[in-house]
């Protein structure tokens, strides 16, 4: 299973606009892309209000994982390139 280990960079943490550009990211792959906390929480990225009541902050860690796919790595990658972000 393709994962991605990030740190988030943005020195407000994830708010409204990475998280609408997360879950349209997620919601454009064909399996579900799953984002867990350091802290245990999973939420599937294709919900905008499951990934805002994380609360995510700058310095937070998240791993991101989905099932093996043609398209797997380069949506990882994007996705990591959201929350590496910094803004």
């Amino acid at each position: 299973m393709p994962t991605r280990h990030v740190i988030i960079s943005a020195h407000n943490g994830v708010h409204a606009r990475p998280v609408a550009e997360l879950v349209r990211l997620a919601q454009s792959h064909r399996d579900a892309i799953i984002l867990r906390t350091t802290g245990g929480a999973e939420v599937d990225l294709s919900s905008v209000l499951a990934v805002m009541d994380l609360g995510l902050a700058q310095g937070d860690e998240v791993v991101l994982s989905t099932a093996e796919s043609a398209d797997a790595v380069s949506v990882l990658d994007a996705l990591t390139e959201v929350l590496a972000r910094r803004d």
